[in-house]
């Protein structure tokens, strides 16, 4: 099989200096989405005047592009290499100049990581162009490529019998995990529990006007979650899949957050739950991230990755609001709260500590334009949490919640404690 070029790491990680208490044993197999960004500054032009410009025939000056990889493989992935975990990507690229600009950048991580990369002599690279000018949400412009191709023949099963976790990102934008009501997906995610991994997935939008936004998102959710051990998705991702009349109701001013209520929170993750998945994060942009598990039994059946003691697992509830920083860039801001999230669990650390650490890492990850270059290792993560890191208030109506100052969250009214 042909690989791209790869250059020599500029980076690594701070895993193999870690002290013993903070060093993860347990690994990771991180597969699904990879695309190369071209993020544009825009910084110069004043707020909120961007698309007032955007006129046929003229040409709008921008600043320099930030060249990155994008996509979970990358940003999940990446994060978890950052923070110190043991990790293995699998993803699929052409042969073309973006894949050698792909593999460079994540073999300056570590050389070895671009060996999970699957490449398609007959299609394209995946590429993202990010829109974020100031005052404005993002908007993309992605080509899906190789992506569209992955399929679940290409995953290294006979790998993930080392590994402990498998984390597949953005299988609403990989057309073989969403057609024939999400078969491939189901599919990948019962060879992957077959060989004894927990599994975690995520989802991103859709484009509205595509097929797999018409897809039936209930149903796919409803095959492939009793295969699904964690659950990670944005709630408006998970509106937009499930509900999209209450999505677009919900988003008619603009801010669906402002409209987010415990009461849906806890019916979505109720449903998701019943599907059959153990753990639920539903990720909350600027208003934190929320948390639901199962029952023990369930939880038990999570595969190597799951935590040694059930007990503080089991029952949950929580809400993490974020932690207060200077905001550059929303890139990939939910992947770095997943493998925040991932880090703390792989480590054996609590429910509290790992909603704790996933909003962390998101909060570190909007200080940058990309997705990757403001994620700390994990023992600056921690030297920053113990710091008195102060908190956003959240928006989210908390009435009938508990606040737990340390290390500071709501424990919602279906919380086992």
């Amino acid at each position: 099989m042909h690989q791209p070029t790869r250059t020599a790491p500029t980076q690594q990680p701070e895993s193999a200096s870690l002290p013993r208490s903070t060093t993860a044993a347990r690994s990771v197999v991180v597969a699904g989405h990879i695309c190369l960004d071209i993020i544009p500054n825009f910084d110069h032009l004043p707020a909120g005047q961007f698309l007032s410009l955007l006129q046929p025939g003229k040409m709008i000056t921008a600043g320099p592009a930030t060249l990155c990889t994008g996509g979970a493989v990358s940003n999940t992935g990446l994060a978890l290499v950052r923070l110190g975990i043991p990790t293995q990507l699998v993803a699929k690229i052409g042969n073309d100049p973006f894949a050698e600009a792909v593999c460079r950048i994540v073999s300056s991580y570590d050389p070895a990581l671009t060996d999970g990369m699957v490449v398609d002599p007959l299609s394209s690279t995946s590429y993202t162009v990010i829109l974020s000018p100031p005052g404005l949400d993002r908007m993309f412009l992605h080509w899906a490529g190789a992506n569209d191709t992955f399929s679940p023949d290409d995953i290294d099963y006979p790998r993930l019998n080392q590994a402990d976790l498998f984390h597949f990102g953005y299988p609403p934008v990989m057309r073989q995990f969403y057609q024939n009501d999400g078969a491939g997906l189901v599919e990948m995610l019962r060879r992957a529990k077959v060989a004894g991994v927990t599994t975690s997935i995520d989802l991103t939008f859709p484009d509205p006007l595509s097929d797999n936004a018409q897809a039936d998102w209930r149903a796919i959710f409803a095959a492939s979650l009793p295969y699904v051990d964690i659950f990670a998705p944005s709630v408006g991702e998970l509106l937009f899949m499930l509900d999209r009349s209450t999505f677009n109701r919900l988003s008619a001013n603009g801010d669906l957050l402002c409209q987010v209520t415990p009461s849906l929170l806890s019916d979505l993750s109720d449903e998701m739950l019943a599907m059959g998945t153990k753990i639920v994060m539903l990720k909350l942009g600027d208003c934190g991230a929320y948390l639901r598990t199962a029952g023990k039994t369930a939880l038990a059946e999570m595969g190597r990755a799951r935590p040694d003691d059930l007990l503080p697992w089991e029952q949950r509830e929580l809400l993490a609001p974020c932690f207060r920083v200077n905001v550059v860039g929303t890139t990939g801001s939910g992947d770095a709260t997943i493998a925040g999230f991932l880090s703390a669990l792989l480590r054996n650390l609590p429910a509290e500590e790992a909603l704790t650490t996933a909003v962390a890492m998101g909060a570190c990850n909007v200080e940058a334009a990309d997705a990757l270059s403001g994620l700390p290792t994990w023992p600056a993560l921690q030297r920053r949490l113990e710091a008195s890191w102060e908190r956003l208030p959240t928006r989210i109506p908390t009435t009938g919640w508990r606040w737990q100052p340390e290390p500071g969250l709501w424990i919602g009214p279906h919380d086992r404690k």
